[in-house]
Formats: structure tokens, C-alpha cells, sequence
């Protein structure tokens, strides 16, 4: 079979890796889920069957990391839960608060994570008035390059997965790749997508039989928020008005942990049948279909790719970056027909 020169850039650019920035369209969302995977039957944590090992103290290091790298940057951890050879989170990029900061701030930030350059050093100091122009303007260079970074995606998920990659190859000792090469992350359009990559995140220990309820699902988002830890690494949820604020997640706690709870009595997302009448408020609240919901929580990786949201939120998002489809919103126009 032979192909024209247009029909093989249109087959060779559907088999081709897109790029991060054509994935994380900051102009149709903030929320993303991500998820990063082990390689090399690596452990991130649990039981090697195959020897015996527990790794289960590795989820200490990665929730530490998470608090430090979310401390620096302008990004929110909405949700998180550590499985045994890959992570979930649902997080929120804030590119105007970084814009907010002063030059020092983003310096302070950035050296919190790494050692800056020696005249950025110098400019937090009591040698910064014997800055040459040139080193001034190399800070200045550099503060705007650390600001544009501490409010990416990518560099958020590098330096959290680079610190874990170090630790357990040294404790392997071993050498190459812990972490598969690129990271997955699906842009969540709407408040149905963002309500549901939460559900689905937080559910997750339960659906692979790590844990039995919510309050058992250790090293989750959803287990510290029930207990009262971790709250300085947790974005807040929006317990005043429903909506979209800069801020918190834009519903209620108690929503959305009765939306959680009856999510995980559900049947398989999918069979004809399994809605309750009873189905929470939230849903109606926020206007989000619930036999879309059910599909959303429970089949975010299987059914979609690297957008998530209604068919219309889906629909918009395709004719804002020239897509011609997305891989999921097929199964959503037909259940709101």
C-alpha cells in the first residue's frame, strides 16, 4: 500500500508523541491528571512477590517529595494516591500567582529545590549591591526562567520523580530508569472531568484491593483529608459558594466525600441499569450528568486520552487546538443522546 505525501503526514502524526505543550493547553483548563509508572518490574511500594522485598516504605518518600516540590511551586495538589508501581495526582497550575511574586520569592522558592546560580546566590545576600550589571541582569534572566518553571507540569512531575528515581536505585543498586520516559497527563475541561479524575483517584486503592474503605486507603489525598494530616499540602475545597475560585476546589468537602462513598457502591461503570434515584446532589449541583459520571470515574484511563471532560467541553477544546478527535467523547455523545 502506498500512501500520498499528505495521507502519510496525517497517518505518521497519529503514530508520532505529542508534545507536552500541545497536551497541557493552559487556555481550555488549570486541572490535570497525571500518572507516572515504574519501570523494570520496579516497586514503588508493596511486595515484590518475586522476592519478597516490601517496598512499602517508598510512599513515605514520595508524599515527603510531593509536599516539598508543591511548597516551591505555583501548583496545587487537588488529589493523590500512591499505588504499588505508579502514582495518580490531580493537579491545578496557577501561573498567575507565580507572575505575583517578587524576583527574591522566586529565587527563595527555587533554592529550596535546587543550588542557584552564584550571583542569584549573591543577590539574596548583603552582596547584592555589588552586583555588576552584567551579573544583574543574568538574575534577572534567571528569576524569569525559575518563575516560568516553577509553574509547569513538567518540571513539577521531573522534580518529584527524580528525587524518588535516586533513592530507590541506590537502594536497588542499580542503575537506568526507574520511572517510565514521559509521564501521563489528561487535561480535565470541565467540573464533570475534575469531579470525577478525584473520585476516580481516591477510589483507586479500593479498586485494586489495597484497601476496604476511604478511611483505610493509606497514602491517599482523600485518607489524609478524613484524618486531619497533610492539610498544608492539600488544596482546600470550596465549602461557600459552588463554582470555580483561583483558590479551592470549586465544591464542598461533604459533597464530595457522599459522591465518593456512593460512587464506590456502584455496579461497572457501563452496565445498563446501575443508577440510583438517590444519586448525589452534587451532581445536579454542578450539572453533571450522572451515567457520564459513572463512566468518567470509573474508566479515566481506559476510555480516554489526553483530555477529559463533557462531549460539548470535549467538542470545544478539539476546534481550540486544531484536534480532530479525542478519544472517549464517542462514548459520552452517546450516553447524553
Amino acid at each position: 500500500m502506498s500512501l500520498s505525501g499528505e495521507a502519510l503526514r496525517h497517518y505518521t502524526r497519529g503514530l508520532m508523541t505529542r508534545p507536552r505543550s500541545s497536551i497541557v493547553a493552559q487556555e481550555s483548563t488549570s486541572w490535570y491528571h497525571c500518572v507516572s509508572r515504574c519501570v523494570r518490574r520496579a516497586y514503588l511500594c508493596g511486595v515484590d512477590h518475586s522476592n519478597g522485598h516490601n517496598f512499602d516504605h517508598r510512599r513515605a518518600w514520595l508524599t515527603d517529595r510531593l509536599h516539598q516540590v508543591a511548597q516551591a511551586f505555583a501548583v496545587d495538589v487537588a488529589a493523590y494516591a500512591v499505588m504499588s508501581n505508579h502514582y495518580h495526582l490531580v493537579l491545578h497550575l496557577a501561573p498567575d500567582r507565580a507572575r505575583g511574586w517578587a524576583d527574591d520569592e522566586v529565587l527563595n522558592r527555587w533554592r529550596s529545590l535546587f543550588k542557584e546560580p552564584q550571583p542569584a546566590k549573591r543577590n539574596l545576600t548583603s552582596e547584592n549591591d555589588a552586583l555588576e550589571n552584567d551579573e544583574r541582569k543574568s538574575v534577572n534572566s534567571f528569576s524569569a526562567i525559575a518563575r516560568e518553571r516553577l509553574c509547569s507540569l513538567s518540571w513539577f512531575i521531573r522534580l518529584l520523580n527524580e528525587s524518588i528515581s535516586r533513592r530507590a536505585n541506590e537502594e536497588d543498586d542499580c542503575r537506568g530508569r526507574f520511572w517510565e520516559g514521559r509521564f501521563k497527563s489528561q487535561a480535565l475541561l470541565d467540573l464533570s472531568a475534575l469531579i470525577s479524575a478525584m473520585v476516580y483517584v481516591d477510589l483507586n486503592p479500593i479498586r485494586a484491593g489495597m484497601a476496604e474503605s476511604l478511611q483505610t486507603s493509606a497514602y491517599t489525598s482523600i485518607q489524609s483529608r478524613l484524618s486531619g494530616t497533610g492539610s498544608s499540602l492539600l488544596m482546600p475545597f470550596n465549602d461557600d459558594v459552588t463554582g470555580f475560585t483561583a483558590s479551592k476546589i470549586p465544591f464542598r468537602f461533604t459533597d464530595y466525600i457522599e459522591l465518593a462513598e456512593w460512587r464506590g457502591r456502584q455496579q461497572r461503570p457501563g452496565k445498563t441499569g446501575i443508577i440510583s434515584d438517590a444519586s448525589p446532589s452534587v451532581l445536579d449541583q454542578l450539572d453533571v450528568d450522572p451515567e457520564g459520571f459513572l463512566i468518567m470515574s470509573g474508566q479515566l484511563l481506559k476510555t480516554f486520552g489526553s483530555a477529559i471532560g463533557s462531549y460539548d467541553a470535549m467538542a470545544d477544546h478539539c476546534a481550540r487546538n486544531d484536534l480532530k478527535y479525542l478519544r472517549g467523547a464517542k462514548v459520552l455523545k452517546q450516553v447524553s443522546e
